[in-house]
């Protein structure tokens, strides 16, 4: 409970700064919102994009003139940064201690390092939370100012509000097992990272041809189509068993690597 407190607290200030990063692109994002409400009229500059590009970033599925069609192109731009908020907690969250050279405190404690594990994962995954509440929030504000809001939209807010925490549960846990697994502390994050960018291009990939659909299951980014959760407000059963199987794997596999591994004292 000590190392889960410490955690909560060390990483206050992380949060707060995320959380404030995500409330600015909330505010600027719906700005731009008011040119098109009720303003069919600049949907006309769509055409003029490639039927690709507007396949990849869902620009075809949703209608930028409601708030709905408005906020279900942003939720991509919400899944990037909530995951990589994610990922560098779980990486940074075990990797710090020997960055920090305090790695020899925690060895002393009478508690083994599965739970050492346990709860400074604990405390990334309610940063995790904490950091989704604030997103809801600054949602719900920014748009709270527009007409067009309804029962509907409310739904599928918190529809894609799940979606983003399975999401952030994802890149959680592989932060978690790179942190755990990588010998040398100094590239987890940057692993992680890449490995976070790298599917979120895949998922784009993915979107522009439709030979290349099978590259969604290697991406985490397209197991929560927003188009879908709008018009159909429902999840894919095979993305979620894939979701559970990843969060499962990465945490089993960061316990069982972390108790043998040496560590950088």
């Amino acid at each position: 409970m000590n190392i889960f407190l410490r955690e909560l607290r060390a990483n206050l200030k992380s949060l707060i700064i995320w959380g404030v990063i995500v409330s600015l692109f909330v505010a600027v994002g719906f700005s731009k919102f008011t040119a098109y409400e009720g303003n069919p009229e600049l949907l006309a500059i769509l055409d003029e994009m490639p039927p690709a590009i507007l396949s990849a970033f869902n620009f075809e599925a949703f209608n930028l003139t409601t708030i709905s069609g408005f906020y279900g192109v942003m939720f991509s731009y919400f899944a990037l940064i909530l995951s990589v908020a994610a990922v560098m907690w779980g990486s940074d969250i075990i990797t710090k201690e020997e960055r920090d050279k305090t790695v020899e405190f925690s060895l002393t404690l009478p508690v083994r390092r599965g739970k050492v594990v346990t709860a400074k994962t604990l405390a990334a995954a309610v940063n995790c939370i904490g950091l989704l509440l604030i997103t809801w929030g600054a949602v719900l504000v920014g748009t709270s100012y527009f007409e067009s809001t309804n029962s509907d939209y409310y739904q599928f807010v918190a529809l894609t509000m799940v979606a983003l925490f399975l999401l952030q549960m994802i890149f959680l846990a592989i932060g978690v097992f790179l942190g755990c697994t990588l010998k040398h502390y100094k590239r987890a994050t940057s692993v992680a990272v890449a490995i976070l960018l790298g599917t979120f291009f895949l998922s784009i990939i993915s979107g522009m041809n439709e030979n290349l659909a099978f590259l969604q299951y290697l991406s985490p980014f397209k197991y929560f189509d927003p188009a879908s959760l709008l018009h159909e407000a429902t999840f894919d059963p095979v993305f979620l068993l894939l979701t559970a199987v990843i969060v499962i794997a990465c945490v089993a596999g960061a316990h069982f690597t972390y108790a043998r591994r040496d560590l950088y004292i």
